[in-house]
């Protein structure tokens, strides 16, 4: 098994327990592949869910650059939710796992053909 399957394992695994969803294995993976070397870099693998700069990052870089949305306080508000449906308290929240949230919640799985 390679290293980016058990890194996929491991993000199913935390949507699962974290946030009680049962992933959709192939876009889960679409997601990791389209994150490139940072799922590899401990710092950027994870988000900082109180660093308002990290969720300036998210929706400029990630909500609005690859999922085509238009900059507004909805943006902000899913960001939001999927970080409370993951667990604030929850020190290492896997960007992979919020990536795949917000695809989701947008319903723009077609972002990562």
């Amino acid at each position: 098994m390679s290293h980016r399957d058990e890194l996929i394992d491991k993000y199913a695994a935390e949507l699962a327990e974290k946030c009680g969803v049962t992933a959709d294995r192939d876009l889960l993976t679409r997601v990791v592949v389209g994150l490139g070397p940072a799922v590899y870099n401990r710092d950027a693998s994870v988000v900082a869910g109180d660093d308002p700069r990290e969720i300036e990052y998210i929706k400029k870089h990630f909500l609005i650059d690859k999922l085509g949305l238009t900059d507004g306080p909805d943006l902000d508000a899913a960001i939001d939710k999927a970080i409370d449906r993951y667990g604030r308290e929850n020190r290492h929240k896997y960007r992979a796992v919020i990536y795949y949230l917000l695809t989701r919640h947008f319903g723009r799985d077609a972002a990562y053909p």
